[in-house]
């Protein structure tokens, strides 16, 4: 679960608006209390019907340290196209507590509910909390155990490793079979050498021969 959140990439839009505010680094660490409560957060305001959700964000910065790139991507699970089908799920739910009959002829558009606003004010925002407290709190709570039992996870696969490195180096076939691999490697070296040796030697003697025939020409054209 931790290696997802740390090796996500953040969008452009995020990126210009952590600029433009200029948030600080706090905000924008990885680890399990922060991203869990980013999730929170921006899970809580997604499912709240009102403007300037990303706004709403940065309100809670002086209460509460969070990742705001989760948070704010988490706000936009609101938007112009599932608004309409949130609100009315939570307008149903807001009227199934009440148990109130409600408005039979509901258009899934934002322009119905904004219109409509002072009649389902009540319902809309009773069931907005219901569903913003459940899976905001579900999912924090998911978060934060899967990433312990990640770790703990980690931390027995690395104990098992140290365990079997042990008992590998203990045992006696493992060393000999250390020492003859070691010694394979030095002879494969010493023949290595041998032959950049003999490479060398060869390449001054074709040196030298090449020496000897250019003063034999110079010689034979002097005597001419």
């Amino acid at each position: 679960m931790k290696h997802i959140f740390k090796h996500k990439t953040r969008s452009k839009s995020i990126d210009s608006f952590i600029k433009k505010y200029k948030i600080p680094r706090e905000f924008l660490s990885v680890n399990r209390k922060s991203i869990s409560l980013g999730l929170y957060v921006g899970i809580f305001i997604a499912f709240i019907p009102m403007p300037f959700q990303m706004l709403a964000v940065l309100a809670l910065t002086p209460f509460l340290k969070f990742n705001i790139p989760i948070a704010i991507a988490m706000v936009w699970l609101s938007n112009p196209l599932t608004m309409p089908v949130i609100y009315y799920i939570e307008y149903i739910t807001g009227n199934f507590f009440l148990s109130a009959d409600g408005i039979s002829d509901i258009k899934l558009t934002l322009d119905w509910f904004e219109n409509h606003i002072d009649e389902i004010i009540l319902p809309l925002y009773l069931g907005a909390l219901f569903y913003s407290v459940m899976i905001s709190t579900t999912v924090y709570y998911f978060i934060n155990y899967s990433w312990i039992n990640e770790v703990v996870r980690e931390k027995k696969l690395k104990a098992s490793n140290i365990k079997w490195i042990k008992s590998l180096s203990e045992d006696k076939k493992f060393r000999t079979w250390i020492a003859s691999v070691r010694e394979k490697r030095k002879l494969n070296r010493k023949k290595t050498n041998t032959k950049w040796i003999k490479l060398v030697l060869q390449r001054r003697k074709f040196k030298k021969w090449i020496k000897e025939v250019k003063k034999k020409r110079e010689l034979k054209k002097m005597d001419k």
